[in-house]
């Protein structure tokens, strides 16, 4: 499958970027079990150790969890998950908004360009 990664990020935070919006989306629902770490190497086409680095950080902010036997869950608590969708969903409007302010475009012209959006 293979993914187009962006040379200026580090790739294991474009992992965690794409899993966040895996999960927020609900392509990984709340207490599912997540592919494997070569899984995700073979998927991605990297190497393990940038996975791991990947999982580990979403593990560290709440979003995944390890059970010692069986793998790597999406955690089952609702409330991290809401919370990640509204951090994200204001990160992307207000890089959205930042964009426009520095195209010229004013507040108002923004907000009538957003309402016409049904």
């Amino acid at each position: 499958m293979g993914f187009n990664f962006k040379v200026d990020i580090p790739i294991y935070l474009q992992i965690i970027d794409y899993l966040k919006k895996e999960i927020i989306s609900k392509k990984y629902k709340a207490g599912e079990k997540l592919p494997s770490v070569r899984e995700f190497s073979m998927q991605f086409e990297v190497n393990p150790n940038t996975v791991q680095k990947a999982l580990f950080e979403l593990e560290n902010m709440g979003i995944i969890v390890t059970e010692r036997t069986n793998g790597k869950f999406v955690t089952q608590n609702e409330n991290i998950i809401e919370n990640l969708k509204k951090e994200t969903i204001e990160k992307m409007a207000n890089d959205f908004y930042v964009s426009c302010i520095d195209l010229g475009v004013k507040k108002e012209e923004i907000i009538e360009i957003l309402s016409s959006k049904e």
